[in-house]
């Protein structure tokens, strides 16, 4: 699925249209943007991930998490689902339309279901579950102290968007900046990450690393709106862990996580003077591996150790373009930008990716279902942004 561009708008003047799109979209779009999503994940070397669904709409029912379990378990990638919510009408100042808000019960009421049917807490878990309220400008505070309460009784992790434009908005309704909105309210704590995070200001690091909070910081999205670059060494320096996420296909049109590993890379150096240092091509490999896994509570991923999961990618490193890199291994991805397919990705001790191939599927025939879906269900619905597939 095409990201969705509407430059030069501000963060809720975007949402306030993203919105009214995101309220056609049904169960199947749901499905087959996961499998598109998931697919390219798993071709550049991404063995677990985590997806924020928020799309909950007349449309798809409570049946958007349970449509992407279904396709992680088609493609064999480890997933761990953010049940997401927005709870604030529009005409209480949130940028949501009628048909995609939800009371706090209904939601906590299918978080219970969903930790039910699918968070395996063991080491190794192929599925879990994150309590994952959207943003605190678009919910009531008590979908954000009824998350909390939920996931530190269900012991599972809690996430959501923060410092992505949103500031001057809470300290209108609030009078007080979003980091300090969710640790008056009972939300912040070492269980929680949250995406985004470039409004986050100097002042505020120690005090977020304080409350164990973590960032999955997606550049690719910060580029394209034109956000602040974050400060990943000092932020690091403080304490804070950083991950690397690419933000899905409403903002950017790729899942490529080795994309993401280059752009983060190239984004840090472009303000290493101003900034008097940097972060090396290495550390920004780690803050994709170990740091990701850290994240999401899997210890036991992110390395390649003895007694640690069976995850892993390849490249081939007998191609011509990498010919005079190959003494510095450990920098070559994010510095020379190995960016595309890579030759083999292994989940779980299982190839699930191999020279072009993902196991176990007709990839040339899903594409074409996927193509049909987004016809039917969005280009004809917005033919002035979609636009026919040419």
């Amino acid at each position: 699925m095409i990201a969705i561009d509407f430059p030069g708008l501000s963060l809720l003047e975007w949402l306030d249209k993203i919105y009214r799109i995101f309220k056609e979209i049904d169960s199947e779009i749901i499905y087959y943007s996961s499998l598109t999503a998931m697919a390219d994940l798993l071709k550049h070397g991404c063995t677990c991930a985590f997806d924020h669904q928020y799309c909950y709409t007349g449309k798809t029912g409570k049946t958007a998490v349970d449509r992407q379990m279904e396709a992680a378990r088609l493609l064999g990638i480890r997933y761990h689902a953010g049940r997401g919510c927005n709870t604030l009408p529009r005409n209480k100042g949130s940028t949501m339309p009628t048909g995609m808000v939800e009371t706090t019960e209904e939601f906590i009421e299918d978080c219970e279901r969903l930790i039910g049917l699918y968070h395996d807490p063991e080491p190794f878990a192929m599925t879990r579950i994150v309590v994952a309220p959207c943003q605190p400008v678009n919910c009531y505070t008590d979908t954000f102290t009824a998350s909390a309460d939920l996931a530190r009784k269900r012991h599972v992790k809690l996430h959501t968007h923060l410092a992505e434009g949103e500031n001057e908005a809470m300290i209108k309704r609030w009078g007080k900046r979003t980091l300090a909105w969710i640790k008056d309210v009972g939300f912040a704590g070492p269980d929680l990450w949250i995406a985004h995070g470039w409004d986050i200001l100097p002042e505020e690091y120690r005090d977020m690393a304080d409350m164990g909070i973590g960032i999955s910081h997606c550049p690719a999205t910060a580029m394209l709106c034109g956000a602040p670059i974050l400060d990943m060494r000092a932020m690091g320096q403080a304490g804070i862990t950083i991950s690397l996420g690419c933000d899905g296909s409403a903002t950017n049109d790729s899942s490529n996580l080795l994309d993401s590993l280059r752009l983060a890379y190239l984004m840090q150096c472009s303000q290493s003077r101003k900034r008097g240092g940097t972060v090396s091509p290495y550390e920004i490999l780690k803050i994709a591996t170990v740091n990701g896994a850290k994240t999401l509570g899997h210890e036991e991923l992110g390395s390649l150790e003895e007694g640690k999961g069976a995850d892993l990618f390849m490249i081939d490193t007998g191609v011509l373009e990498l010919s005079g890199a190959l003494h510095d291994p450990k920098n070559l991805l994010a510095h020379v930008g190995c960016t595309g397919p890579v030759w083999l990705t292994m989940v779980n001790g299982k190839v699930v990716y191999r020279e072009g191939v993902l196991a176990g599927i007709n990839e040339r025939n899903l594409a074409e279902k996927a193509e049909s879906v987004c016809s039917d269900v969005l280009r004809s619905s917005f033919p002035e942004i979609f636009g026919a597939c040419s």
